[in-house]
């Protein structure tokens, strides 16, 4: 955070300065809007969207990309944890796949480097979707409609793990969710946010928020420690960054999430324990910050994420190809 931003919450804060006349002032902000998606291969984007909502890529013929990243709920389940085949629990919350190709890696421990290798980890883990993905590619083979689909998109029938998941991250990538009222902000309209939520953004930026929720994601490109101040008693067994490292170091520590559209994604933390925004912001001040903030403090902070919320991905459900004699039978209870 620049001095001069401190300054300037410090001063709205203490009631030197006012919102609104904060508000007019021009400034470089540690936060930056979302950008609209540019789509290059459309067809691309098309297939991968039929993929992120065909169950059939799942062993029970049930779960598809959607279940756990729901696009219709902000991209998320809003469960603590995930179910997955068989009705198993989850080991840890599911993030929200909106903005997700803006982080510096995929997964809560960081061991997905981007969409593409994301993609294919659910459809082959026995706890999530349970199936392999040679019978993914099984099933695809078998329906006439994907192969012709696969033609034109790649110039070849070759139907392989490696292009499915190019076409879901390509679709993903296009999940981003500009012009929320802050973006709008950002760019210029000085009436996009009221007093409480401007006196809110500042509180977030003095109390040092920002250190780690910053850039258009307002968050997602680091790893950080969770229980900085004091030790957070999580419950769910994820060690975080350690898992795909190895090192001591880094056990607790994950990806820091990206707080845009944070009033739809709940419940919070890896393990899904904050169930609403202000139980994860006073959570997030004691342990992260050492700082207890007060009610009216919380609730400003509060109106301020609730301004993050963009427009939602809007597109026409894709109308799924039919199965054929040869292809696989799901196998749901097994």
């Amino acid at each position: 955070m620049k001095i001069s931003h401190l300054a300037l919450a410090t001063a709205l804060i203490g009631g030197s300065l006012t919102p609104l006349a904060w508000a007019a002032k021009p400034a470089s902000e540690p936060v930056g809007p979302i950008q609209p998606a540019k789509v290059t291969n459309p067809k691309l984007v098309e297939l991968g969207k039929k993929l992120y909502f065909d169950p059939r890529l799942s062993k029970s013929g049930f779960i598809s990309c959607n279940s756990c990243h729901n696009l219709s709920m902000g991209g998320t389940d809003n469960l603590k944890t995930s179910i997955g085949h068989n009705w198993q629990k989850g080991p840890i919350n599911a993030p929200t796949v909106l903005n997700s190709s803006l982080a510096v890696a995929q997964f809560w421990d960081g061991r997905a480097k981007d969409l593409k290798a994301q993609a294919g980890g659910p459809i082959a883990n026995p706890g999530e979707m349970a199936f392999t993905h040679e019978l993914a590619v099984d099933v695809l083979k078998s329906i006439p409609q994907y192969v012709a689909e696969f033609k034109t998109v790649f110039g070849s029938e070759t139907v392989d793990i490696g292009k499915v998941t190019d076409a879901i991250a390509a679709f993903e990538e296009t999940l981003v969710t500009p012009n929320s009222r802050f973006d709008k902000w950002l760019k210029g309209d000085r009436k996009a946010l009221n007093e409480k939520e401007l006196a809110g953004y500042a509180l977030f930026k003095n109390s040092g928020c920002v250190a780690c929720h910053n850039g258009p994601a307002v968050g997602g490109t680091s790893f950080q420690k969770m229980g900085v101040v004091e030790p957070y008693k999580a419950t769910s067994p994820a060690e975080g960054r350690s898992a795909v490292t190895g090192k001591d170091a880094d056990r607790f520590n994950f990806k820091v999430p990206t707080l845009r559209n944070v009033e739809l994604t709940y419940p919070y933390f890896h393990d899904g324990e904050a169930a609403t925004l202000e139980q994860a912001v006073d959570t997030m001040g004691r342990l992260q910050l050492g700082k207890q903030f007060t009610a009216d403090e919380n609730a400003k902070i509060v109106a301020f994420l609730k301004t993050l919320t963009g427009d939602q991905p809007s597109f026409r459900m894709p109308i799924l190809p039919p199965s054929t004699n040869a292809t696989p039978r799901p196998k749901p209870f097994e």
